[in-house]
């Protein structure tokens, strides 16, 4: 079950997050910036046989203008990789983009197979594409 994450989820998402983050293919967050990501974030829930309910899954959209936004922090539970958890929490976050009239979505990702099959690929249609220069070093937890 996909809903629109909470306040109240950004433990759980942080603690989803973090195996992501050492490894370096996530950059780190704070709470209050996991907390902020909600407002426009999706959580992919699991329930146990009691009826718990697990966050397996996170992802974010950023919007930065009617223009552009990004596709961030997405993070699926290696238990639910390859079922769909994922491509259905990026389809939620491009709903809300459609949603709020936005023109185009970034990712940066070191999963490109992945994102290319949710229908990005690495230029736009009129041949845009993004460079990058790293001013700082990414931060380990």
């Amino acid at each position: 079950m996909i809903r629109q994450a909470l306040p109240s989820d950004a433990d759980a998402i942080h603690v989803l997050m973090r195996p992501y983050v050492m490894q370096r293919l996530l950059l780190s967050r704070t709470e209050a910036e996991i907390i902020e990501l909600t407002r426009h974030g999706f959580v992919a829930i699991s329930k146990s046989e009691n009826d718990q309910e697990r966050v397996v899954g996170f992802s974010a959209i950023e919007i930065y203008s009617t223009k552009l936004a990004e596709l961030q922090c997405l993070a699926v539970h290696t238990r639910f990789q390859g079922s769909g958890v994922g491509k259905a929490l990026v389809q939620h976050c491009v709903q809300r983009a459609k949603d709020l009239n936005v023109m185009e979505i970034l990712a940066i990702s070191s999963s490109e197979a992945f994102l290319k099959n949710c229908g990005f690929d690495y230029a736009l249609p009129d041949q845009k594409k993004a460079l990058f220069c790293q001013l700082r070093p990414r931060i380990h937890i």
